[in-house]
């Protein structure tokens, strides 16, 4: 059984099966004669969710290595600029409550740790700033609507570090073009009915209705919830994660602007509501807008009211799609040749729009380490497995630590996030760690992390924590420095503000004359 692994079959589409399979046909040069054989098999009667329309700025990577013009991509997919998420009403449900979570590093990160001198300035009055208007400048670039470059920046570089919003529809129709045409993928539309196991238990081919049966070495699911292949197949278990994280609901939306030239947001705006949150993501002609909630906590009709609040009287006109979230990932990522890629291994909730990078992770693994041959098949998967099961832990860990931070009390949806029976040990641990001192990279040893120190940072100041620095007294010996990088960050303040266009104004200088090409 030692086969060479020469074949490749993935099952299902959407952005999940063509970043992989682009991903994989781009690494193992599938349009040439001796290239690896890429086959996507999509059913043409299941729609694709199509809902994760926040990416990390790691998907302007993986646009490079499929080979992608940006601009192309920006006008295909109605995306626009993200340069973090604004997190709204978290703290207290106050109208001035607020905080962000940008894209770029705080000032001199890795060089002076300017945390206990922003504490200490706050404390003494000098400087009311949030910690994230006194680190980075991007938090003022959000919020007078400005965009991360401007039309004279190439392709994919950046004044201000960038991810994208875009229309996952679009975006998946986008990629298999762009995947079929230029990287040889070959796509066939047809609806799995069986699945025919080897002797060993690995997958040996799928029977379809329309194209009868497919041969493969190595089989990727990206199937969705149903997990055909993974999760029904082999029988891979679901682990869930609600008794951390209770989000089950979401109501999403589209809502068209008022106006062709109405301002377009460069960030995510996450707002916090009784027994959940809202998002809402601007693209070029649209937003998207969703409710999630917890339905232990509230209401579908209390949840739809809140959405229609948050809308205006455009909700009216409006169709509402309910989608239905089991938060967790399966016991194994890959067994035998199998390997689960988007919610076929699993779904959290789109806090810090952890889906997307997820697929990008999982597909940049398996093309950068496919198995020569059945016979390191195993050894590949051991590793696949070890490090998503870490990624998926330590994402699960990020996202709780927004919950158990509110001081909200306006329902027991908070409250309950807040019982440490409810937080995961890791985390508590570093909650305690940070009471004396800051977070840091040295917090985080594995190479396999997701978020960096600097995003623990952003939330845990952004939402009023306070590390006592009583014991470290001794080591805050750079006033000079933590001032100078102080000044510097509100010198690159004034100058992107003076600089950068706004966000609408970009987006449409992009669509009508494109971006000067790497």
């Amino acid at each position: 059984m030692n086969n060479a692994t020469r074949s490749v079959v993935i099952v299902g589409g959407g952005t999940a099966g063509w970043i992989t399979a682009g991903r994989i046909a781009a690494q193992h040069k599938t349009n040439s004669a001796d290239g690896i054989r890429v086959t996507l098999v999509e059913s043409p009667n299941i729609p694709i969710i199509g809902v994760g329309e926040g990416t990390w700025p790691t998907m302007r990577n993986t646009l490079i290595k499929l080979g992608i013009s940006e601009t192309d991509f920006m006008r295909e997919c109605d995306a626009s600029f993200k340069q973090g998420a604004k997190f709204a009403k978290w703290v207290d449900g106050s109208e001035k409550d607020f905080y962000y979570h940008p894209l770029m590093l705080p000032q001199g990160f890795g060089k002076t740790n300017l945390i206990p001198y922003w504490q200490k300035y706050r404390t003494n009055k000098l400087d009311n700033k949030s910690f994230s208007d006194a680190v980075c400048f991007q938090e003022a670039v959000c919020e007078q609507g400005l965009a991360p470059k401007m039309i004279t920046t190439p392709e994919f570089d950046s004044v201000a570090n960038y991810a994208y919003h875009l229309n996952a529809g679009k975006f998946a129709t986008f990629l298999q073009k762009h995947c079929c045409e230029k990287l040889g993928v070959t796509h066939i539309l047809a609806d799995v009915v069986s699945i025919n196991s080897a002797d060993n238990g690995d997958i040996a081919s799928v029977n379809t209705a329309q194209a009868g049966t497919i041969t493969g070495d190595l089989f990727i699911d990206c199937t969705g919830f149903s997990s055909l292949l993974l999760g029904q197949h082999l029988q891979v278990p679901f682990i869930a994660c609600d008794d951390v994280l209770f989000i089950d609901t979401a109501l999403a939306v589209q809502i068209p602007y008022e106006s062709e030239d109405a301002p377009i947001a460069s960030h995510t705006i996450s707002t916090a509501q009784e027994a959940g949150w809202i998002w809402d993501i601007g693209l070029i002609h649209r937003r998207g807008v969703g409710h999630v909630y917890s339905s232990r906590h509230t209401s579908e009709e209390q949840a739809l009211q809140k959405l229609r609040e948050y809308v205006g009287p455009a909700f009216e006109k409006i169709s509402v799609r309910k989608i239905f979230i089991q938060s967790g990932h399966r016991q194994l990522f890959w067994k035998n040749n199998c390997v689960a890629v988007g919610l076929s291994a699993g779904f959290l909730e789109p806090l810090e729009a952890s889906a997307l990078v997820l697929v990008e992770l999982s597909a940049s693994m398996i093309a950068e380490q496919l198995p020569a041959c059945r016979e390191v098949m195993d050894i590949t998967a051991k590793r696949f497995n070890e490090t998503f099961r870490y990624r998926w832990a330590r994402i699960i860990d990020f996202l709780k630590l927004h919950y158990i931070l509110s001081k909200r009390t306006d329902n027991a949806f908070w409250i309950d996030n807040r019982d440490p029976t409810t937080i995961p040990e890791s985390l508590q641990e570093l909650m305690n760690l940070w009471r004396y001192q800051s977070p840091g990279d040295h917090d985080f040893t594995s190479n396999n992390e997701v978020f960096p120190a600097a995003s623990y940072q952003y939330v845990l100041y952004g939402m009023g924590f306070e590390t006592d620095t009583q014991y470290s007294q001794h080591l805050m010996n750079e006033e000079t420095t933590s001032a100078e990088q102080f000044s510097k960050n509100q010198k690159n303040i004034a100058n992107a503000l003076r600089s950068l266009p706004s966000n609408r104004d970009l987006l449409n200088k992009i669509r009508e004359y494109g971006l000067q090409a790497i």
